[in-house]
Order: structure tokens, then C-alpha cells, then sequence
């Protein structure tokens, strides 16, 4: 259990939370509920309605459709916000790898959180497109690779 100073001193740390001033993020951790996940439990499915966004405050997890994984994230990451913004089911699942740790932010504590601070919006904006970007240069890597093979077998 983190005491308030620990979590704003973590949140602070949060990339999407970085800009933001210490009185709001105070209000923003304060809110946060604190969730333990044991090793090895699936905190949400691919297809799964979803209306929170996750931070590792420790502990590992894995990102995955089925069995394949697309990423694995630590402290300081945030999974799950996608679904905050598009109402759209989950696009991945996500389980834990070690006991986790995490806090949560629903929707509805963020759209306050955004009415009252607008800067959040954009940090988490930065975050999608980032993401976004990682995702089309794995798969333009992957498709260079594939036409390298075709290439090969080809001659």
C-alpha cells in the first residue's frame, strides 16, 4: 500500500502525468484506487468492455493476443487507456507475469481530470501516437522481412 507521498511522488514519475502541476496530481493519486494482482491472473481479456486505464506500480505484465505477446510493461507504464476515450472493447489482453501492483483510473475520474486540467489530454495523445508509431515500424519491419524471404525463394 503506497502512502499519499509515495504515490505522488509515482504518479509525478508517469509519462502522461509528467507536465501536470503537484496540486492536480495530488487530487488525480488521491483518487486512484490501489489493486493487487496475483501472478499469473488476467486483469482484462481481448473483446472485454473497458473503462479504466491501469499503471504498473510494480511487477510485470504481458500485453497479448492469445498467445502471441506484444509487449511487456513495468513500472511506470499504463495499459488499457485506448478504451477510456473510444468505448470500443479491448484490443488486447493483459496478464500478469510476476504480483502486481497497479493503480486505476477510471473513465469517469479521468474526463474530470481533463476538464480540469486539458494538458492530460494531450500527454496521453503523445502516448496513443507513440504507441501507434512503435506498432508501424515493427510492422513495416516485419513486412521487409517478408518480402526479403519472397525475394530469396523467388530466384
Amino acid at each position: 500500500m503506497l502512502t499519499s507521498v509515495d504515490r505522488l511522488l509515482f504518479v509525478r514519475g508517469v509519462p502522461i502525468f509528467k507536465e501536470l502541476r503537484d496540486d492536480f496530481l495530488v487530487r488525480l493519486a488521491s483518487v486512484m484506487d490501489e489493486l493487487s494482482f496475483p501472478k499469473g491472473h488476467t486483469i482484462f481479456t481481448e473483446g472485454q468492455e473497458g473503462r479504466s486505464l491501469y499503471i504498473v506500480v510494480s511487477g510485470l505484465v504481458r500485453v497479448h493476443l492469445g498467445d502471441r505477446d506484444l509487449a511487456q510493461l513495468s513500472q511506470g507504464a499504463c495499459f488499457g487507456e485506448m478504451s477510456l476515450f473510444d468505448a470500443e472493447p479491448r484490443s488486447a489482453s493483459v496478464t500478469t507475469i510476476e504480483t502486481c501492483e497497479c493503480l486505476m483510473l477510471t473513465q469517469q475520474q479521468l474526463y474530470d481530470a481533463i476538464d480540469e486540467t486539458p494538458g492530460i489530454a494531450v500527454n496521453i495523445i503523445r502516448l496513443l501516437s507513440r504507441r501507434t508509431r512503435e506498432l508501424n515500424q515493427k510492422l513495416n519491419m516485419q513486412e521487409a522481412k517478408l518480402q526479403e524471404i519472397r525475394q530469396r525463394e523467388s530466384r
